[in-house]
């Protein structure tokens, strides 16, 4: 499949990459676009899943440099296939099968791009069966309210990066809301997709 002119294979049966996240990282490149003709940009894509997000970074932001961090062996295999698939330089990224930050812990980035599991185990009725039988359930749920990975991840990055972006379910934005004050982050804003639902938010 296409994803931000990339090609993406799935033969590992990951995620498959939404709409939804392809809309709100092409926005987020553009906001990084200044970064061109500056100093390489480091960028973190944890739970990177098919590694899309990554690849669209280092595919197009020339002066880019991507960790991808995800604990699913089958991600792992699969970003190493979409990296040679679009012809990513070695030298520009580095794949780590880690717990979260676990194995990055001393490293820090301009910017991070999450998509957390954030599927509500009380919702999963709504779920269509194709996605339950054909993803893995790792990346799609993360407890009863969908908020267990992403409490973790707020609480563990902010001291990681200048710049999160972060994938979430519309109706978490008022409990994420109140992470993010807890925490003790300054800045945030909250974004909508192109269905006008509010899908991902901006830390800076």
């Amino acid at each position: 499949m296409k994803f931000l002119n990339c090609q993406i294979d799935l033969r590992e049966k990951v995620l498959i990459p939404r709409i939804e996240t392809e809309f709100w990282v092409e926005k987020a490149l553009k906001r990084l676009s200044f970064q061109k003709e500056a100093k390489p940009l480091k960028a973190l894509d944890i739970f990177a899943g098919s590694g899309c997000i990554g690849v669209a970074v280092l595919k197009n932001i020339k002066n880019s440099r991507v960790d991808f961090v995800d604990i699913y062996e089958g991600a792992i295999k699969q970003i190493k296939i979409n990296l040679k698939l679009n012809r990513i330089s070695p030298k520009r990224y580095k794949i780590y099968k880690s717990d979260l930050f676990e194995k990055i812990r001393r490293k820090k980035y301009d910017v991070i791009f999450a998509n957390p599991p954030y599927i509500a185990t009380e919702r999963i009725n709504e779920v269509q069966l194709s996605v339950l039988e054909k993803e893995p359930h790792i990346a799609l749920f993360s407890g009863e309210k969908g908020l267990d990975i992403i409490k973790i991840f707020l609480r563990e990055a902010k001291d990681k990066s200048n710049m999160i972006f972060m994938e979430f379910d519309p109706l978490q934005k008022e409990d994420i809301k109140k992470m993010l004050e807890k925490f003790g982050y300054k800045k945030y804003q909250f974004f909508k997709d192109q269905f006008k639902k509010y899908r991902y938010l901006k830390c800076y």
